[in-house]
């Protein structure tokens, strides 16, 4: 059944383009000296958030389908849930559910990938994100599978560790690789051997996203399948060793290989079987397509691509099937904003660069990479510098603007969204200066943007995904900065848990039509999907969350 809006029956809509602007890890938290976004010097926004109405979003934990408000938001749910207007449960508690009730052992993928290696005398390899930060993978859905492959017959595991230090602290690695090496000490026997094999830092192997640096790749391929690279007695060892030499974060830190005797001890050999078990999307889709892809893979030269049954935690990309076999079915997001416009006429842009550009396609689509119409919809991506984002903090938001103003002036679309990824990734390195900066090169965009806007007769929503850049240190109970012995701040790489800012930028003759809605603390990112098509002059679908306006 087509899925269409209907026109309000009081207010028609804003005459000129309706945007959307999401602000990538901008986050609403006290003025401490970690936040970014207030230290910064921000004219545009101070003048936002001063004259035009302005309400807080929940992005974090159950409000965008995670599973506790313990959990941190991130750009893929919290584009989710922007797209789609509604929450649906998330990567994190598919996954513990279908643990906990054993139906992801009973699914026919676990059971291939068994007795694959049962009747082969291989080994069952895991790779993924080595933490509990609950963003891309979390390592309590590591130890249950590695209990249940011994219980099952197992006789050999080897894990491949991708250091995190993003989503969870800088320098934690450790408190996560010892207490893994006892529990895996606990569980080997004489017909069982489970040990780590390789690693590395998530920003420098494997986990690439939306094709941006296929080297990180490679070298992942290299560390973990041929087992080629530095070698150490254990992946403790490699860490402190690394820390030393290099000083760098734990989510930098350069590939390491186990070995004993000098050969590795876990490559990945015909008859293998190998779990990604990493349940976020966008950096498990590169080196899926690594093991997935058949003779016509062509992005770096293999050098021996071993027969095995290689399987996600989750399908990744569910228009093009990567991975092939995958162990817990995604959330099946339905109902899309996307899918409505197109249904309805509406001409619609996304557009940023590379880093984010699947954040408003694929994950604002419903994790779909396709589009509804190919006449009504334009995407652009603007290519991502290859560098350290603290090195250009600016990243190309400049860019993204031109086109994006050029798109605007076209007359082409009703309906554009943007992301700007500068708050996020520049966020992520822990560098304050360099987010202030980040900041500061948004602010000067937005400032080239609104006035364009206004001249056509156009509305923006501005908001955030989740926050990052209001807490580049650490914090305590109170909020203020945690102080380290030598009383310095401890950096924070990570997301918060702070609401973000929406703010409705309106100066046409529309807005004495609606009014902003008291902000009473229940708002989401799932209620900006409703206020986008009631500001087009249509009514949301029943099924999506509240809208933040009212039509008088």
């Amino acid at each position: 059944m087509r899925k269409t809006l209907k026109k309000l029956q009081k207010f028609s809509g804003v005459k000129g383009p309706v945007v959307t602007v999401v602000m990538d890890g901008v986050g609403l938290a006290p003025d401490t000296a970690g936040n970014a976004v207030a230290a910064a010097y921000t004219p545009c926004l101070d003048m936002l958030m001063k004259n035009y109405p302005t309400v807080s979003l929940k992005a974090h934990g159950t409000a965008v389908g995670l599973p506790s408000d313990d959990d941190m938001g991130n750009s893929e749910v919290g584009h989710n849930a922007l797209g789609a207007g509604q929450v649906f449960a998330q990567g994190a508690k598919l996954v513990s559910n279908s643990i906990e009730s054993g139906k992801m052992f009973a699914s026919a993928t676990w059971q291939e990938l068994v007795a694959n290696v049962k009747a082969t005398g291989g080994t069952l390899h895991f790779l993924g994100l080595f933490s509990d930060g609950n963003v891309h993978s979390h390592i309590d859905h590591l130890k249950a599978m590695v209990r249940e492959a011994k219980v099952e017959g197992v006789k050999t595991v080897r894990i491949h560790t991708l250091i995190d230090g993003r989503d969870v602290g800088e320098t934690s690695a450790l408190e996560y690789i010892e207490p893994f090496e006892a529990f895996l000490a606990d569980l080997n026997s004489t017909d069982f051997d489970a040990a780590i094999a390789s690693g590395g830092g998530r920003m420098t192997i494997t986990m690439d996203r939306y094709e941006a640096n296929w080297a990180m790749v490679e070298l992942g391929w290299k560390t973990h399948v041929l087992g080629e690279g530095r070698q150490f007695a254990s992946a403790a060892e490699a860490v402190k060793t690394y820390r030393a030499e290099t000083k760098v974060i734990d989510q930098d830190l350069p590939p390491f290989v186990i070995a004993k005797d000098g050969k590795p001890v876990g490559t990945v050999n015909d008859g293998d079987s190998v779990i990604f078990y990493n349940f976020r999307g966008d950096r498990s889709i590169e080196i899926s397509k690594a093991f997935d892809g058949g003779a016509e893979f062509d992005k770096f030269d293999r050098v021996r691509v071993p027969r095995v049954v290689y399987a996600g935690m989750l399908e990744y990309d569910g228009d093009l099937h990567i991975p092939k076999k995958y162990l817990v079915s995604p959330p099946e997001i339905t109902n899309t904003m996307s899918e409505y416009l197109a249904n309805t006429g509406v001409s619609q842009l996304a557009i940023s660069e590379t880093q984010k550009y699947g954040h408003v396609t694929y994950f604002w689509n419903g994790n779909k990479s396709g589009k509804f119409s190919e006449e009504l919809e334009t995407y652009i991506e603007v290519p991502s510098d290859v560098v350290p984002f603290e090195q250009r903090p600016w990243m190309k938001c400049a860019e993204i603007t031109d086109k994006l103003i050029e798109c605007l002036e076209s007359g082409k679309y009703k309906y554009l969204r943007v992301n700007f990824p500068n708050g996020d990734m520049v966020g992520h390195t822990g560098s304050l200066a360099a987010t202030r900066c980040s900041m500061e090169a948004l602010d000067l965009q937005l400032a080239r943007l609104l006035p364009v806007i206004d001249r056509l007769g156009g509305v923006a929503l501005l908001t955030a995904d989740h926050g990052n850049a209001d807490e580049m240190y650490e914090t305590d109970k109170q909020g203020q900065p945690k102080v380290g012995k030598d009383g310095s701040y401890k950096a924070k790489t990570s997301h918060t848990l702070n609401r973000v800012p929406c703010i409705i930028y309106d100066n046409t003759e529309a807005k004495n039509a609606y009014t902003v809605k008291a902000d009473n603390g229940d708002f989401g990112l799932s209620s900006v999907a409703a206020t986008m098509v009631n500001l087009m002059g249509f009514e949301a679908p029943e099924m999506w969350d509240s809208s933040i306006i009212e039509v008088k």
